[in-house]
Formats: structure tokens, sequence, C-alpha cells
């Protein structure tokens, strides 16, 4: 009864842990540091310092402490930290009073909050995004 394990219900739960729900999110929280290229299927939240490239199949949000150098693309973003370096994204871009990004911009449509800063090249629309 206790002790005893159904080899069935451990295949489902093992099946259930290595199949996340959709919307899974990975946090870089702050204080944390990241030296390398980030590849991701799901969302991104980044509220820590990231130095090399991310490549978000989905959306990345960005935290006001967050930082990062390095190349980005992602399907869709909201920003409120800072990037330096190019950033491509395929849908809609967001950058908030807090955003500061430093380097080209590339997006289908952007949002640019009152105080938010941008220095660099910016091509905006469906002409200059390739999936």
């Amino acid at each position: 009864m206790f002790g005893k394990t159904d080899k069935k219900s451990a295949s489902q739960n093992k099946n259930k842990d290595s199949n996340p729900p959709n919307g899974i999110l990975c946090i870089i929280a702050k204080g944390t540091s990241i030296e390398g290229d980030l590849v991701a299927e799901e969302n991104i939240r980044i509220d820590g310092n990231v130095v090399g490239d991310i490549n978000c199949k989905k959306k990345l949000v960005m935290g006001a402490s967050g930082n990062i150098t390095g190349k980005v693309i992602c399907n869709d973003s909201s920003i409120e930290g800072s990037i330096t370096g190019e950033l491509k994204v395929n849908g809609k871009l967001h950058l908030h009073s807090t955003a500061n990004v430093n380097g080209k911009i590339i997006a289908r449509k952007l949002i640019v909050d009152e105080g938010a800063g941008y220095s660099g090249e910016c091509l905006i629309g469906d002409q200059h995004v390739t999936s």
C-alpha cells in the first residue's frame, strides 16, 4: 500500500514533469549574471545581467533591473531595462519609460513610452522583419 509504486502512475508522473504546461517561463532573477548564448523555446523574463546572444521563440520580458549585452532575437518583447547590441523582434516591441537600447532595432511594430531611450538605427515594418 505505502511502499509500493504503481508502474503506470510512475510513468504518468514522469511524462507529466517532462512536458511543462504552456506559458512556462524562464526567469533570470535580479542579482544573476549569465555569460554565454541563451536559446529558449518558451517565454523569458530577465531581471539580471546577460552577456551573450539570446534567441527566444516566444516573448522576452525585461524588468527595469535587466541588462543585456549582445544580439537579441524574439517573437515579442516588453523592455524596461537596458540592451546594448542588436534587438530583432518579429512581432511587437514595447519600450517602457525606463528602457534604454543602444544599437540596432528591427521590429514589425514598435511602441515607445515617454522617457524611453534608444540610440542607433531603427527599422520598423513588415519589410524589415524576416522570420
